[in-house]
C-alpha cells in the first residue's frame, strides 16, 4: 500500500477536524508522523496530555503496544476513513488491544497522566534483565547531564547500554547508534529497544567505515573507555572534529592520561570529575559504589 505523506496542508485538515468535532484543548497538542522513520510513539504520549498520530495502515499492534506500556486509560479519538470527515469514534486504549491501524489517518491520543518532564537516571528495575550490568541510575544521571542531550542530536553510545536507551528517549527528533562487541548484550540492549518500544537506536558491533556507513553522522559521543577507545575516537573525530566527546572509566591511567589524547585530537575544554555514591544499608552503614571518572570535551561554538 502506498504511504500517503502528511503534508502541512493534510495536517491542518486533521487539527480542524477536531477541532470542530470535540471540546479538547488542542493549543498544546504534540505531532508525531509515525509513517517517517525513528518516531517513538509510547514515550511521546508518555510526556503529552494530548498527541495526534499520523500513521498508515497496516500497523496491527500499535494499540496492544500502548496498552503494555501502562497506556491502557488514555482516550483514543478517530474516524473509520482516511479522510478529516465523518463520524467521530472515542475509546480507551485497552478496549482497543485487539485493532489494529485500517487507514491512513491521524488520531488523537489523550493521557490525563501525562507528565511533561525528563526522566534522567531511570531506576535500573526500569531495564530488562541480561547479560548487563548496569551503572548506577545516580551516575547515569551524571553523565546524561554531562552530555547535554537535545532532541535533534545524533549520538554514539559505545558500551553504554542505559546510556543509549535514556539518549533515545531524550533525543526523540536524533538517531543513537549504540556499538556493542559482545552478543549477548546486544541480544540485551535489543529486549530493552522492544521493551521501550524505542524506534531511533540504530544497533551495531563496531566502528568502522563499513559499519557507520548508513548512519548519520554524531555530534555526540558517550563510551566506556576500553582498549580500543583511542581506534574509535580517531575515527569519530575522523569524521566529525567538532564532536563533543564524554568519557566513563574506572581506570585511574586511562582518567589521567586521556586528555593528551583527546587534545592530540584537536579536542577542547577538558573536564575531568570523579563521582562518588553511597547508599544507607540495612545495618545502617554506608556502602560505596565504584567511583568512576567522567571525562568531558566540548568543541567551542
Amino acid at each position: 500500500m502506498e504511504q500517503q505523506i502528511f503534508t502541512n496542508e493534510v495536517i491542518l485538515s486533521w487539527l480542524q477536524y477536531y477541532a470542530k468535532n470535540t471540546t479538547l484543548d488542542l493549543e498544546h497538542v504534540k505531532i508525531i508522523d509515525i509513517t517517517k522513520k525513528n518516531k517513538n510513539v509510547i514515550p511521546t504520549v508518555e510526556a503529552h496530555k494530548t498527541t495526534l498520530v499520523f500513521t498508515n495502515a497496516g500497523i496491527d499492534d500499535i494499540f496492544y503496544r500502548l496498552w503494555n506500556a501502562g497506556l491502557g486509560e488514555c482516550n483514543v479519538w478517530y474516524n473509520e476513513g482516511s479522510d478529516p470527515s465523518g463520524e467521530i469514534l472515542n475509546q480507551k486504549v485497552k478496549d482497543m488491544i485487539d485493532r489494529g491501524i485500517n487507514a491512513s489517518a491521524g488520531m488523537l491520543i489523550i493521557n490525563p497522566n501525562a507528565r511533561n518532564t525528563a526522566k534522567i537516571g531511570l531506576s535500573n528495575e526500569m531495564f530488562e534483565r541480561g547479560s548487563i550490568r548496569y551503572v548506577g541510575s545516580e551516575i547515569r544521571a551524571i553523565i546524561l547531564n554531562k552530555m547535554m542531550v537535545a532532541p535533534q542530536d545524533d549520538i554514539c553510545v559505545i558500551g553504554g547500554e542505559s546510556i543509549a536507551i535514556e539518549a533515545a528517549l531524550m533525543a526523540p527528533e536524533g538517531t543513537v547508534i549504540a556499538v556493542e562487541y559482545s552478543r549477548q548484550d546486544r541480544a540485551t540492549l535489543e529486549d530493552n529497544v522492544a521493551h521501550f518500544d524505542l524506534h531511533n537506536i540504530k544497533i551495531i558491533d563496531h566502528i568502522d567505515a563499513d559499519s557507520m556507513k548508513d548512519c548519520p553522522v554524531p555530534s555526540l559521543v558517550f563510551l566506556v573507555a576500553s582498549a580500543s577507545t583511542d581506534q574509535e575516537l580517531t575515527y569519530l573525530t575522523g569524521i566529525n572534529p567538532n564532536i563533543n566527546v564524554v568519557i566513563y572509566t574506572l581506570d585511574f591511567k586511562v582518567a589521567a592520561g586521556i586528555a593528551n589524547t583527546l587534545q592530540d585530537l584537536g579536542l577542547t575544554d577538558i573536564d575531568t570529575i570523579q563521582v562518588s555514591v553511597s547508599k544507607l544499608g540495612s545495618n545502617n552503614t554506608f556502602k560505596q559504589e565504584p567511583a568512576p571518572w567522567i571525562i568531558t570535551a566540548r568543541t567551542r561554538s
